[in-house]
């Protein structure tokens, strides 16, 4: 297997390179203070059952300049020995107490590994203290990957840490912002330790390959899952009758703003259980979520405006069969037809799916539907979440936030889709008719590329 430890400066973002990469919030300790990781750490990936590589996670080189100083001597006192040699000297003599023992554990790690990932907090300036710590590190003879991370918003440091980089012929570095993830980072990553370590390539092309196809499966199930929350809602009916009833009209209401609520948050719950964020990380990480439910009420007064929706459109309205739902009997619709003879014109099968809406017609019986707005604003919000998530590393510990959107838009032929929708109240909830189904198949599919074609 190979061998890869995680090694710099202290606070730099070692264990939250390691989370990233492992997709999880249960590795190591993450603190905004120095020193945090005091022993070395492993964790492995696999690519399907196959081990491929470990992540050494190791303590921060706290005093670097003592090490360096200590090191200098040793060169002195051992000048027929290698550098690497010199290292291997330095951490076998080494007693329990001695104040260089936490960097004797990273030099051992170090010398035991096959590649080093130098992990780089770019917003820093490039002090002493980093040429020190290059100096001693390249002794070891290893091959080193810097890892610029915390990057947003930091060309101009990014850029001169390029600069002073090249000074010691370090060019192979990879930008991996470990609070700002992206698989293409990651799969670079991979690819320049191919190029360093020979021996492991195909390994490596095997994690690469898996990793690629779990990504990809993740972001499906991901868009898959708001999807569904789009189908159940634009499915969903409530019946009222002709009579005018206030009462009872304000209790269907309520029962179908109740409905999308839960369907939202179940949905979100998935998304964050699809991405290995729990409901303990939510809190943690203030995701702008509290205990599963949005902060921001899908029905809060001012949300359609946010989301540059018809204010002046009801976020919740009946929808009237054969008028709001236009069904198709023998070539004419409901609408233009009289219902006993389009129920006398009708072959079985017509009405067997379309029973409940003729038989509504008959007996001027209407639908409580969720409206445009009610969709459009379901899809915007779970759509921003699915990005923010997909680009969201294990280490992060700001607030996530949901902005306004400014330049979102609803998929091209939005009313035909939910319209279609709306005429198949079964396909509410999953089913092999439904699944098999070639009409649900294209506007699932429609749903679905449009929400990870600019993830």
């Amino acid at each position: 297997m190979l061998n890869v430890a995680v090694v710099g400066h202290t606070n730099t973002g070692k264990t939250s390179l390691i989370r990233t990469m492992l997709r999880s919030t249960e590795f190591g300790v993450i603190e905004d203070a120095s020193g945090t990781t005091r022993h070395v750490e492993q964790a492995t990936i696999s690519a399907d059952d196959q081990p491929v590589l470990n992540l050494y996670d190791t303590p921060g080189l706290e005093d670097s300049s003592a090490l360096f100083l200590h090191i200098k001597k040793l060169n002195a006192k051992l000048k027929s020995l290698t550098p690497a040699k010199v290292l291997e000297n330095f951490v076998e003599n080494v007693s329990v107490n001695d104040p260089l023992e936490q960097e004797a554990k990273v030099i051992r790690q170090v010398l035991r590994s096959d590649v080093l990932l130098y992990i780089i907090d770019v917003r820093e300036p490039f002090l002493e203290k980093y040429r020190i710590e290059l100096d001693i590190l390249t002794k070891s003879a290893k091959p080193i990957i810097p890892i610029f991370n915390f990057i947003a918003e930091h060309n101009e440091e990014l850029a001169k840490w390029r600069e002073q980089l090249a000074a010691y012929n370090i060019h192979a570095s990879l930008e991996f912002d470990t609070v700002a993830f992206t698989f293409e980072a990651e799969k670079r990553l991979y690819q320049k330790m191919q190029t360093l370590v020979e021996s492991h390539y195909a390994n490596l092309q095997k994690l690469i390959d898996h990793r690629a196809k779990v990504w990809n499966q993740l972001c499906l199930s991901g868009a898959k899952r708001v999807a569904e929350l789009i189908v159940s809602v634009a499915c969903y009916r409530e019946s009222k009758g002709s009579k005018v009833d206030n009462m009872a009209d304000s209790l269907s209401v309520d029962r179908l703003q109740d409905f999308v609520r839960k369907a939202e948050q179940h949905c979100l719950k998935d998304l964050l259980s699809i991405f290995n964020f729990s409901e303990k990380d939510v809190e943690i990480q203030k995701i702008p979520v509290s205990d599963g439910q949005w902060q921001l009420d899908i029905f809060a007064p001012g949300i359609l405006k946010a989301y540059g929706l018809d204010i002046g459109s009801a976020a919740v309205k009946g929808a009237a069969a054969g008028a709001g739902i236009d069904l198709m009997v023998g070539g004419m619709s409901l609408g233009a037809a009289s219902a006993l003879g389009a129920v006398a014109g009708a072959g079985w099968s017509t009405f067997r799916r379309y029973g409940d809406e003729i038989k509504a017609k008959v007996q001027g019986t209407h639908w409580q539907c969720a409206d445009e707005n009610t969709l459009g604003v379901l899809y915007l919000r779970q759509k921003q979440l699915l990005e923010k998530l997909m680009h969201r590393g294990h280490a992060a510990l700001d607030a996530m936030q949901v902005e306004t959107p400014k330049t979102e838009k609803l998929p091209d032929n939005w009313t035909k889709l939910t319209g279609t929708l709306r005429q198949n109240p079964s396909w509410r909830e999953s089913s092999a008719s439904r699944n098999n189904n070639k009409q649900y198949q294209e506007v699932e599919a429609k749903l679905v590329s449009t929400l990870l074609e600019e993830s």
